[in-house]
């Protein structure tokens, strides 16, 4: 079997103000919270890596539903990770994945299982911590 180029990917990121931060890739650029505290406004790093998670599942939903002529309408992610410590690290991340189609239950369970041995952060996360979450299908519009 043919072993796929390995991918690589770099970022920068800086601190631009006291408690505020940025991320910047390609030409795009986050803005984070780096206080000691929580902000209302900005997302902190652990929220910052469960959005990482649910890009992961969007993103491969629309990759596998070409591979696997899977069609859809719409879909929605919704996360929740816990943090245990000391030291601190998420230990739990329960995902929800509502998705609006017009498959059978077959081909949803096997786009679940594709999105759950695929996904690159899905596996990263998956390896440092317990994650299961489910699908639930609405009926197209």
């Amino acid at each position: 079997m043919k072993e796929s180029p390995l991918l690589t990917y770099d970022i920068e990121a800086e601190q631009i103000l006291p408690h505020v931060s940025t991320s910047r890739a390609k030409r795009a650029q986050i803005y984070f919270d780096s206080s000691p505290g929580q902000s209302e406004h900005l997302m902190n790093p652990a929220e910052l890596l469960l959005s990482a998670f649910a890009a992961c599942i969007i993103k491969n939903v629309e990759r596998l539903s070409d591979i696997l002529h899977f069609s859809y309408a719409d879909v929605k992610v919704q996360v929740h990770g816990v943090r245990e410590g000391p030291p601190p690290h998420i230990t739990q991340v329960v995902y929800e994945i509502d998705l609006w189609t017009d498959e059978s239950r077959h081909k949803v369970d096997l786009l679940h299982r594709n999105l759950r041995k695929f996904g690159t952060i899905f596996n990263t996360i998956a390896a440092a911590s317990d994650v299961s979450g489910r699908i639930i299908t609405h009926p197209t519009k």
